[in-house]
């Protein structure tokens, strides 16, 4: 079988992604051929093209897609050829329009979610999930501050937090985004570009600030981030978006609060089958009954990845983004 795959053999901009025509042989013990219809496109993607995140070279690109099962590899259980599947990794490849994926990592997709949603969602509506229920556990009435609020995660952050019964401020960079903000749910929108974040926050908490951040942005928000968390607030730093929080001493935690604060990685949190198996029924339960709805923002030909990544980096993206092979 004869499939378009993007590959990179240096790290750098998005001009180093090249496409190529590869044969995909037939899948090996353990392993499942899978033609994907629908790619999603991650900000960590940019990290393993950019080297923040250091991989093999030559590299696949991409972590989430989802497709149809067209053949199976010697031992394979649980799967059948035909079965609409999804994954979210860890194997990089998924700009591809067909490739061979360890069947360990695929789930196969309910009956009610279709191959473009789970592509546009598994990976961040996982990392939400990990994020709200296991790692912050978030509970009824908690304030809490997301930044980037109409991203990828922001959005589906901003919705399962609402219906864990949170107070959610959001903050976002342009009226647009603050408009997807509060559709999602959010409860108050601040423009980080025009306004300062930690005194609102402060002021919309009665001088308290809140109980969790959620931030995907990484050193710019750092000092917002601390300076808007309450006494033994947590600071849930999970993305790099802008750059990597570096050069930070223990100290400054005692010295705004006494605050916790998590580097969290989803692979941590889906890591036994039991734990991949439990948090992805909940995330088809969330976004089957509608508790949380998928925002494709907007989609790009797979040929165009390097085009894509261009604009996730310039921000000029809102909701969710797909590559379609």
């Amino acid at each position: 079988m004869k499939a378009i795959r993007a590959e990179f053999t240096r790290t750098g901009g998005p001009e180093v992604i090249e496409m190529r025509e590869v044969t995909v042989l037939a899948p090996g013990p353990g392993e499942v051929t899978v033609v994907q219809s629908a790619v999603g496109l991650n900000y960590i993607d940019t990290y393993h093209r950019g080297g923040v995140y250091q991989v093999k070279l030559p590299s696949g690109l991409g972590l989430e897609a989802a497709g149809t099962v067209a053949a199976l590899g010697e031992g394979v259980s649980g799967i059948k050829e035909g079965d609409r599947v999804a994954t979210f990794g860890p194997a990089l490849g998924a700009y591809a329009s067909a490739r061979n994926v360890p069947a360990a990592s695929l789930f196969v997709l309910p009956d009610n979610i279709d191959e473009r949603t789970a592509a546009a969602a598994l990976l961040k509506a996982a990392t939400t999930e990990a994020l709200v229920e296991r790692c912050a556990r978030v509970e009824d009435g908690w304030p809490v501050l997301v930044h980037a609020a109409a991203g990828g995660v922001g959005l589906l952050l901003v919705q399962w937090l609402k219906s864990k019964g949170a107070m959610v401020i959001g903050t976002v960079s342009t009226a647009a985004k603050a408009d997807a903000a509060r559709a999602a749910g959010a409860d108050h929108v601040i423009r980080y570009d025009s306004e300062p974040v930690a005194p609102m926050v402060r002021e919309l908490t009665g001088g308290e600030g809140v109980r969790v951040v959620f931030d995907g942005v990484g050193m710019a928000t750092w000092e917002a981030s601390l300076d808007s968390a309450a006494r033994r607030g947590l600071i849930v730093s999970y993305g790099n978006a802008d750059a990597p929080v570096t050069g930070i001493g223990l100290g400054v935690l005692a010295a705004k609060g006494s605050l916790f604060c998590t580097r969290p990685t989803l692979f941590d949190y889906y890591a036994k089958p039991a734990e991949r198996a439990a948090g992805a029924a909940l995330v088809w339960d969330m976004i089957g009954s509608g508790k949380i709805k998928v925002t494709v923002g907007q989609t790009w030909p797979l040929e165009q990845a390097a085009d894509a990544h261009r604009a996730l980096e310039a921000r000029e993206t809102t909701g969710s983004t797909l590559l379609i092979p």
